[in-house]
């Protein structure tokens, strides 16, 4: 692969370090407004970006959407594109960084266990129901990659999301217990050992151990990557939409500790799918190695008879996250499906 090396989009030039394309760099009247926030959820501080729509009126009333980032990301990347998209449509939408990541609180740093990042979604729906002009019975999710995975989780027990949409969804579990495209079953048992001997590590005040990390990958390292998913991603996060909370930095990303991995491992993204009744749109690219996640969860949410599976031509999983005729595809499914699950029940 050609790997570039020219940033996309530069945090450093945008005032809410913000790097996708087309991002705001200032709030101006009768258009989409950015609004960082911080609220507590279980005592930690929980940094976001709250965006409301064109001609927002807090007296009035409208429906919202929380939308979970990937693994390795932060709210300023893919996540914020779609939360701003959503709010041109008139959502008022919110884009938070994980516990233990970004620049929400949590130690050890890049945590990253599922029963966290599915609170951070509860907790994210806690906060933006309470928000000015939001009609909490009109909420939806939107979860990318790692953060669909722990979206279809939330959304089995948590009736407050009319409906739920995915984005390349990426069951971590499955990936950290079996390897990517299940490469990885001989050593399973061997992670474990690991992963218990590092919680052991922690607990005794030892050195916190991680899975990657460390300097940015060469470009000899990125081209010797098996998977398409994993090169792709180590260039999106550390080089075109690069943000200092992600990617190979220190606050988040491509590196967790090992000893999330004894979470990680016995959690599976399908688990009791069947729970979710609400309507379900799965998104994925037809080109995309990880597509064979969203086809597996898919298949098992047998609890909702309202479910789509819509495969967006010639895309792979990252660039779902960034091509513009990929996003505009991706956008043209969204926008029906949540007008017309996001519905009010008022006269």
């Amino acid at each position: 692969m050609t790997v570039p090396t020219a940033m996309a989009a530069d945090y450093k030039q945008n005032p809410f370090t913000l790097v996708y394309d087309g991002a705001i760099t200032t709030n101006e009247p009768g258009k989409v407004n950015i609004h960082p926030v911080k609220y507590k959820l279980n005592g930690l501080d929980i940094a976001a970006n709250v965006y409301t729509p064109p001609n927002y009126d807090p007296a009035r009333k409208y429906p919202a959407i929380v939308v979970a980032h990937p693994n390795g990301g932060v709210k300023e990347q893919v996540a914020g594109l779609f939360a701003q998209r959503l709010a041109e449509q008139g959502y008022i939408t919110i884009a938070m960084d994980a516990a233990y990541q970004g620049a929400s609180g949590g130690e050890p740093r890049n945590t990253d266990k599922p029963q966290f990042r599915t609170e951070d979604i509860h907790g994210a729906a806690d906060f933006i129901t309470r928000y000015p002009g939001v009609d909490a019975a009109r909420l939806g999710l939107l979860g990318i990659c790692g953060g669909g995975g722990y979206s279809l989780a939330a959304a089995k027990t948590d009736k407050r999301f009319k409906s739920v949409a995915t984005l390349s969804m990426f069951n971590s579990g499955r990936v950290r217990r079996n390897g990517f495209a299940d490469s990885a079953l001989g050593t399973f048992q061997e992670r474990l050992q690991q992963a218990s001997a590092a919680r052991a590590q922690e607990a005794a005040g030892g050195k916190i151990l991680y899975v990657g990390g460390g300097a940015a990958a060469t470009d000899a390292q990125i081209a010797a990557m098996p998977f398409e998913m994993y090169r792709e991603g180590t260039v999106y996060y550390e080089r075109t939409h690069g943000h200092p909370n992600s990617g190979a930095y220190p606050n988040s990303g491509g590196t967790y500790t090992v000893s999330s991995l004894m979470d990680l491992m016995r959690w599976d993204a399908t688990d009791q799918i069947e729970l979710i009744d609400q309507p379900l749109l799965m998104l994925a690219g037809s080109k995309a190695d990880s597509l064979y996640m969203t086809e597996d969860a898919f298949a098992k949410a047998t609890g909702t008879k309202d479910k789509e599976l819509f495969k967006i031509e010639g895309a792979t999983a990252i660039g779902t996250y960034w091509v513009p005729e990929h996003v505009d595809a991706e956008m043209g499914k969204l926008t029906p499906f949540f007008a017309r699950t996001l519905v009010s029940d008022r006269s």
